[in-house]
C-alpha cells in the first residue's frame, strides 16, 4: 500500500509540535494504517505522523523481530524513565543517509490513547523504549540530533548539506 512521502529535513512541519487528538475516528485509524506501512517500508522500528507532514500527535512503533505487533499510540507523554541509559543508532527517513549514537532511558512508562479511544499505560522496554522516545521527540518537533551536543549536531549536519548536494 503506498504512503505519503517523508517530509525531508529542515522542513517547518518537523519542527513544529503537533496538535493532540481528541478522538479516535476511521480516519486516524486509516492514517495509523499508512504509517505501519511506511515504518515497515523503511525498514524502521517507528514513525511519528509529522514524519509524513500530518501535524497530528499519532505515533507506531514496533521493534517486534516479527512484523505485525505494531503499538499505535495517539498523544503518547512519558510518565516514568529508568536512570538506566541505553546506547543505540538512531536516523530518521526525513534525513536519508545518516545517523549518530545516542543515549536514552532504557526503559519507560507512557501514557498513550490506545485504537479504541481509551487510555493505556504501558512499560516499554529496550529498542521498544528508544523508538517510542525518538517517535515523541518527533511528535514534539525535535530531531533525534537536537540531543546530540552542539560539535556533533553540527558535523551531522555539515554531513547532511554535503549529502543533499
Amino acid at each position: 500500500m503506498p504512503h505519503r512521502p517523508f517530509i525531508p529535513w529542515p522542513a517547518k512541519a518537523l519542527r513544529t509540535p503537533a496538535v493532540e487528538v481528541t478522538e479516535i475516528t476511521d480516519d486516524i485509524r486509516a492514517l495509523w494504517d499508512e504509517m505501519i506501512n511506511a515504518m515497515d517500508a523503511m525498514p524502521g522500528v517507528g514513525l511519528a505522523a509529522p514524519q509524513l507532514g500530518v501535524s497530528l500527535r499519532l505515533a507506531v512503533v514496533d521493534a517486534s523481530d516479527k512484523r505485525g505487533s505494531a503499538i499505535r499510540m495517539a498523544n503518547p507523554t512519558i510518565l516514568h524513565a529508568s536512570h538506566e541509559l541505553r546506547l543505540h543508532e538512531e536516523a530518521s527517513p526525513n534525513l536519508p543517509g545518516l545517523s549518530a549514537s545516542l543515549e536514552r532511558p532504557r526503559a519507560v512508562t507512557v501514557r498513550f490513547m490506545n485504537d479504541a479511544g481509551m487510555y493505556d499505560r504501558r512499560d516499554f522496554v529496550g529498542l521498544w523504549a528508544t523508538s517510542v522516545q525518538h517517535q515523541i521527540d518527533h511528535l514534539d518537533g525535535k530531531m533525534y540530533f537536537d540531543r546530540l551536543s552542539r560539535t556533533k549536531r553540527d558535523m551531522l549536519l555539515k554531513k547532511a548539506r554535503k549529502l543533499g548536494g
